[in-house]
């Protein structure tokens, strides 16, 4: 009988984004997609690190940045990034045709042309764990770029990948939630319902080592705020392998805009 074990990690936020980008790079449809036909990483902070870890596998990652690589972003009341007064950078989403980053295009320049066995990869800002979907912010009048995505998704098929990180669970419905952002008497950012491959920590964790993952507390402070605590379970070559990667990632720096 093979016996089973558990241990418990410790990941922040950080951490937890460069787990799933590296989980995402292992998705079957991911390296299919790389190989022979269109992968398209929207601009976000969570997709940085997977459009980052693409990128160096290809050694194309020359002229990429982490620090330009979104569209919106959440800081603190009253933050000053260090990218404000610097000349816009921004260089598109990261299209890639058969491996080959084609640069300066955006989801709205390939949209209309991908099809089944092309995938979309696109970050959310809430996912309810148990209920399997997530949920985009909108701040754009067309439902921005997951406005255009789901048109492809739903459409012609394509594959939509969702890397999302655990600080960003709810526990509410996400379509009553949805209903109630969305209603015409409310105000902020409009709340988009979202399903497709959802990748968190527990998922990314689970591809690269064979465990399986439950999130069984958070938090912490001196840095390790929204801080996630996994208990991992499988054999005992699976829980090594675990640690290794786990042990590989776990001081990520904090991304500072």
């Amino acid at each position: 009988m093979v016996e089973i074990f558990t241990e418990q990690h410790v990941l922040s936020v950080a951490a937890g984004k460069r787990l799933i980008a590296k989980a995402v790079c292992e998705l079957p449809s991911v390296k299919q997609a790389l190989a022979e036909s269109v992968i398209v990483i929207t601009a976000g902070t969570t997709n940085a690190y997977i459009a980052d870890e693409i990128l160096r596998s290809l050694r194309q990652g020359t002229g990429f940045s982490y620090q330009h690589f979104y569209r919106g972003y959440t800081v603190p009341s009253g933050y000053k990034t260090i990218l404000e007064g610097e000349p816009e950078q921004f260089l598109g989403d990261v299209v890639l045709r058969a491996g080959q980053w084609e640069r300066g295009l955006t989801i709205f320049d390939v949209a209309d042309e991908l099809k089944p066995g092309d995938v979309i990869v696109k970050g959310a800002n809430a996912v309810n764990l148990q209920d399997r979907e997530a949920a985009v912010l909108i701040g754009h009048l067309r439902a921005g770029t997951i406005g255009t995505a789901i048109q492809a998704v739903i459409g012609r098929r394509v594959e939509l990948v969702i890397p999302v990180g655990l600080e960003k669970r709810v526990t509410g419905s996400i379509g009553a939630i949805a209903n109630r952002l969305n209603a015409a008497n409310a105000s902020g950012p409009r709340y988009f319902p979202v399903r497709g491959n959802i990748i968190t920590e527990l998922e990314a964790i689970h591809v690269l080592s064979g465990v399986e993952a439950e999130l069984v507390a958070g938090g912490g402070v001196s840095g390790a705020e929204g801080s996630s605590r996994i208990a991992v379970t499988g054999t005992a070559e699976q829980l090594q392998t675990a640690r290794q990667i786990v042990e590989s990632i776990v001081n990520e720096p904090p991304l500072m805009l």
